[in-house]
């Protein structure tokens, strides 16, 4: 029971860059009138992140990971709102195309809890694939959430693909030097459902909209939990693969187990 309530403990901390968004987006509609939301929350963000990098609670290369996700995010972004996906219907100065520069940071919230839970629970891979086959399903996964648009959905064959050679691989965590292990692929669908989770709360506060939100609030289709679970894949292997990179660099006769 002791190492459970810890166990809580490190995850809500793990979360706090996404909780801190998502108190932003919940007060930033006391601001109407004040100051245009999405402008809001990208003041907001950007303070956030430079607060937490100040305080020593996210470090240099944890900064440099979410960097990176916003920027890839961004991109996804400006895609979807341009075929019609979603949508950012209130207006903003920070716009481009459509789409509110504060919206990578909700990709890179992702990154922030997974570079989180990683240092504070210790977290070791085992079975990991090699750095060629994690890559090209990371590759491929990211860019079918653009191709599936115009010719064949393939996440269904990525979805095989992970099943094939992310089956044996293993995370290990520790919480008070106890070792706890899952496995990976387990890891991918519970962090997309809890992403859904959030997703519900984000819209239901005004985020962003999809067509079927426009009208009415509805609860985001379950098809969803797909998509995220999708994207976490390639927020692991991008994370893992440049932790990995940077151990290399560090030690070169790194070996298949990867410690922080």
């Amino acid at each position: 029971m002791r190492n459970f309530i810890i166990f809580i403990k490190e995850q809500a901390l793990s979360c706090l860059f996404p909780v801190l968004v998502f108190s932003l987006l919940a007060l930033s509609h006391l601001l109407t009138g004040v100051i245009y939301r999405y402008d809001f929350m990208l003041i907001g963000c950007i303070a956030i992140q430079v607060m937490l990098f100040a305080l020593k609670i996210e470090t240099r290369d944890e900064v440099m990971v979410i960097c990176i996700f916003h920027l890839l995010g961004l991109i996804m972004e400006l895609f979807k709102v341009h075929i019609g996906s979603w949508s950012y219907p209130e207006y903003a100065v920070t716009k481009i195309g459509g789409v509110p520069l504060y919206s990578g940071f909700m990709y890179a919230s992702v990154a922030s809890y997974m570079c989180q839970a990683w240092r504070r629970f210790n977290l070791k891979l085992i079975n990991w694939p090699g750095h060629r086959i994690a890559r090209i399903t990371g590759t491929l996964i990211y860019l079918n959430f653009f191709s599936n648009h115009f010719i064949l959905d393939v996440r269904y064959f990525a979805g095989l693909l992970i099943l094939l050679f992310f089956r044996k691989a293993v995370v290990i965590f520790h919480i008070e030097n106890r070792a706890y292990k899952m496995p990976v692929i387990l890891s991918f669908l519970l962090i997309g459902f809890f992403i859904w989770l959030a997703e519900n709360v984000a819209t239901r506060l005004g985020a962003w909209k999809y067509a079927y939100q426009h009208q009415t609030w509805a609860m985001v289709n379950c098809q969803k939990i797909s998509s995220w679970a999708f994207l976490v894949i390639v927020s692991f292997i991008i994370i893992t693969e440049l932790k990995l990179l940077k151990k290399e660099i560090e030690n070169p006769i790194a070996n298949d187990v990867l410690e922080q």
